[in-house]
């Protein structure tokens, strides 16, 4: 293969990989002066000139004139005057004689492992270059082609056929996929794995839904308004704290939208995730009590330093309070970033059906009923609103002793 050849070939291929002049000058010098390495031991006297655009290669060794009988004759920049008389035979000791080096002086197996070597620095580049695309893009909304369903992730392409991966982990439980069809998400990460990038995407972290927010409600984007935080129970519940920039804006309903035309995309696009946009104050005991709706609070008392609130409420509201599977009170706790423990009002009614988990003492320790009633659980259907999970996150309780006296509790109702 002739230089030009080589040249021409490897030219074309950069191109359609998008890699400009200048790199693309810089990788085929690096290959030629790799193989005069591997023939001379050194390129620090050789000049490698490169046309791109007409395939031309020139490649120059420079050496220095000796006397045959010098020292220095071994030197890789010396030349002794009797061989350097072959290539002029006028030459004198301490001239410069520049030899030009031919691609062919190479053999014909160098020269196709530095074809293949050119073509393997391209993909290199062209995988650094995504990577550096996608790694500035973190946190950006895509739409992008379902490609290949496999057990742990979807795979995804871009316009320019790239693959992103959306693995299970960051799929909304709710979600079917087809392949060909589009999907929105965000990107997440861009991880380098054995020199390759894995562009990770999501479709549960609350940035997606932010980005949702902020493609729908013109107020967001124009940043009239701005969403102070956001938490989700992706494909089941999220709370969105907002606040308005303008007196004249309401933040609630702006993003709502006129008989909830801007959220209801939002909530269609999250499959049916039911979202609490909340009116955002400085006020923690306004913003506990907005992030507890529907639940309306009677009084509430704030542990700043513990971080811990105790809320009470009346008994028709504990259920609205904590929520289904105890969703509501979870994500009211880190909407404000508090833990928060449900009392009853004293002063209301008590449930004709619920029972005081006192009544239970024959079958649960007094040490179990004490230790639910520390974090606001003093009935049976308040212990019975929130999951086993939850149960064991918020007591000292193993999850053995949770299972032990939800059993225990259930067969009361059944």
């Amino acid at each position: 293969m002739t230089s030009g050849l080589l040249i021409e070939s490897f030219a074309d291929f950069a191109r359609s990989k998008n890699i400009d002049r200048p790199t693309m000058i810089a990788i085929l010098e690096d290959v030629f002066r790799t193989m005069i390495r591997k023939k001379y031991g050194t390129d620090e006297n050789f000049d490698v000139i490169i046309n791109a655009e007409s395939g031309d290669l020139e490649m120059w060794r420079t050496r220095e004139i000796v006397d045959d009988n010098s020292e220095d004759i071994w030197d890789y920049d010396k030349i002794p005057l009797a061989e350097a008389r072959k290539i002029q035979d006028d030459f004198e000791v301490g001239e410069q004689v520049a030899e030009e080096v031919k691609l062919e002086d190479f053999g014909r197996r160098v020269v196709q492992t530095a074809r293949q070597t050119l073509i393997q620095k391209i993909k290199d580049m062209e995988k650094e270059l995504l990577y550096q695309k996608y790694k500035d893009q973190v946190g950006d909304l895509v739409t992008v082609e379902t490609y290949q369903l496999l057990k742990h992730e979807i795979i995804l392409v871009d316009q320019e056929n790239n693959e992103l991966s959306l693995p299970r982990t960051e799929q909304i439980s709710k979600d079917r996929y087809r392949k060909g069809e589009a999907v929105k998400a965000v990107i997440s990460r861009v991880d380098m794995l054995n020199g390759t990038p894995k562009i990770i995407l999501s479709r549960t972290s609350p940035v997606f839904l932010e980005r949702l927010f902020e493609i729908e409600v013109p107020e967001i984007y124009d940043g009239l308004i701005s969403i102070r935080k956001i938490v989700r129970e992706p494909g089941e519940r999220a709370k969105v704290a907002v606040e308005s920039y303008d007196d004249r804006i309401d933040p609630v309903g702006a993003c709502v939208g006129m008989k909830g035309s801007r959220i209801h995309g939002i909530v269609r696009e999250l499959g049916n995730e039911n979202i609490d946009v909340i009116n955002y104050t400085e006020n923690l005991e306004l913003l506990i009590s907005r992030a507890l709706s529907p639940a309306k609070i009677s009084s509430m008392q704030i542990d700043r330093e513990a971080k811990r609130v105790s809320v009470f409420l009346k008994p028709d509201q504990v259920s609205l309070a904590i929520g289904k599977g105890g969703q509501n009170i979870k994500l009211a706790g880190r909407l404000v970033d508090m833990e928060i423990d449900v009392f009853r009002d004293n002063e209301g009614h008590e449930d004709d059906e619920d029972v005081d988990l006192m009544e239970f003492s024959d079958e649960i320790d007094e040490w179990m009923i004490e230790e639910l009633r520390k974090v606001g659980l003093d009935t049976a259907k308040s212990v019975l609103a929130l999951n086993k999970e939850e149960l064991v996150r918020r007591t000292d309780l193993e999850e053995g002793t949770v299972e032990e006296i939800l059993n225990i509790l259930k067969q009361e109702f059944e």
